[in-house]
């Protein structure tokens, strides 16, 4: 997958180390640390290219996430001068101006409204497999923290900024991909809208969020490497792809899981949110949330269709049937998988 970069196991190794040092630290200094380590493992992976778009993409990758540690770094200091401790379960004394500038350097490092301008244009340059990387390894620390984050945080009613954050994540996710031609960056716009509804979920129940990430991560597993393996690119030449028309319409229904088409899988993570968070005054960033989670599968719909009627008309309905392959199995548990996970909660809920 790396052919001109040898040490890409070591780098990935590096990587690992720092998100768990990041996870399991208590202390703001750890945290940092571990952040930078996960930084400085994924940068030889981007930098190491043979494209110049690539190299572009790291720059802008490393500026930003610099950007968000010394977001990260001057929040921890100004809640250590009101406590005079790093730690982190025993730190209480959270002021105002610490409290929002943690949160602004998790959203820089996460992408999320309104610091979500970097994302799109550095995944349009990145080949697909750092894309992978960028859209689910890299989410995986910054969310859990900011879980930790808002509960130490409630007391300052800090419940108000992640309802606008994620609102305008979803808003971004769904409005900012109508105008795109090419894939990498409307993933990019999929990847903020989904976003905004884990850090909502994040306000009601950390299960659900967890169920939305792990969800969200076997789909663009399948997703990227179906990509990957058809080295698409642009969504104008989607139908010339080098692949069957199988692999083709595994792609485009990954695309609608995504967009939360019941009942595929990406359906039953959203039910999950709306059905914890429907009540008293959820009720309007719910429904902010799913008008950016409709205006992502009109696209998504767009697409398919326009895709489906270009095929049949050039090619015929009978290249369905041809090399059935692995791609057959993904499709069969992409559709099935969501009616077997609403099964099982619905007998849990009983």
């Amino acid at each position: 997958m790396f052919s001109g970069l040898p040490f890409s196991y070591m780098f990935m190794s590096v990587m690992g180390m720092g998100t768990l040092l990041s996870v399991s630290s208590v202390h703001w200094l750890g945290i940092w640390a571990g952040l930078e380590i996960n930084l400085i493992g994924f940068l030889p992976m981007l930098i190491y290219q043979k494209s110049v778009s690539e190299s572009e993409s790291a720059v802008k990758y490393f500026i930003v996430q610099a950007l968000g540690s010394s977001f990260l770094m001057f929040g921890s200091l100004i809640v250590f001068s009101c406590s005079f401790t790093w730690d982190l379960h025993t730190n209480y004394y959270f002021s105002g101006l610490g409290a929002v500038t943690l949160m602004a350097g998790l959203c820089v490092k996460l992408g999320l409204f309104p610091f979500h301008y970097w994302l799109p244009g550095v995944m349009a340059g990145l080949p697909w497999f750092s894309c992978l990387v960028l859209t689910t390894w890299q989410k995986v620390a910054p969310l859990f923290l900011l879980l930790c984050f808002l509960e130490l945080t409630q007391p300052f009613n800090i419940l108000y900024f992640l309802c606008v954050i994620s609102m305008g994540s979803s808003l971004v996710g769904g409005f900012g991909g109508l105008n795109q031609t090419q894939i990498r960056a409307l993933l990019a716009y999929s990847s903020i809208g989904h976003l905004g509804w884990m850090v909502f979920a994040i306000l009601h129940s950390e299960w659900t969020m967890k169920t939305y990430l792990v969800i969200y991560i076997l789909i663009s597993l399948s997703m990227f490497m179906s990509l990957w393996l058809s080295d698409s690119g642009f969504m104008k030449n989607i139908s010339n792809l080098k692949a069957s028309m199988l692999m083709q319409g595994s792609i485009l229904l990954l695309l609608l899981s995504l967009g939360g088409l019941p009942p595929l899988l990406g359906f039953i993570p959203k039910l999950l949110v709306m059905t914890s968070g429907t009540w008293g005054p959820w009720l309007f960033v719910i429904s902010m949330l799913i008008v950016g989670s409709l205006m992502s599968l009109f696209y998504y719909l767009s697409l398919f269709f326009s895709f489906f009627l270009m095929s049949v008309k050039k090619h015929g309905l009978s290249n369905f049937e041809a090399n059935p392959g692995s791609v057959m199995v993904i499709n069969i548990m992409n559709i099935t998988g969501g009616v077997i996970i609403l099964m099982f909660s619905l007998m849990g809920s009983l």
